[in-house]
């Protein structure tokens, strides 16, 4: 079986993209200031469910898939590797942009070579880490 070819047994699910990615917070308003105003996202839902919960999505400009800033509980912990990958045109100019406004970054931009483009980390208030790759 190549690597384009379903498995016999594939269940015929239609999927179309991803919506948002979840990171845990511990308080929304401090997680937005982090996304909005030092990241750049703009907001895109903020939305009261009714039972005591907000619905927080955050993104890039004409982005599809967004960020959901969901409420920590004890099974959906603080503190991850989110795995979310955050393009910018200029890892240098927001790793010293980020830096200039006490953002937990890395020290240095990872520059591996081969084709591999730069990037860093960087921690929100509440220890998730996203990592900023330049876009090429």
């Amino acid at each position: 079986m190549t690597d384009n070819e379903k498995s016999p047994d594939a269940i015929p699910v239609s999927i179309t993209g991803i919506g948002s990615v979840a990171v845990p917070v511990a308080d929304q308003g401090r997680a937005l200031k982090f996304y909005a105003d030092l990241l750049g996202l703009e907001l895109r839902r903020d939305a009261d469910t009714g039972n005591g919960w907000r619905w927080l999505e955050v993104a890039p400009a004409n982005a599809m898939t967004s960020v959901a800033l969901i409420p920590t509980r004890e099974d959906i912990p603080t503190g991850i590797d989110t795995g979310i990958r955050l393009l910018t045109p200029d890892a240098a100019s927001a790793h010293a942009a980020l830096l200039a406004h006490g953002a937990d970054v890395d020290e240095e931009i990872t520059r591996w070579g081969g084709g591999v483009p730069p990037m860093f980390s960087v921690r929100d208030p509440d220890g998730n880490k996203l990592v900023i790759v330049e876009s090429r």
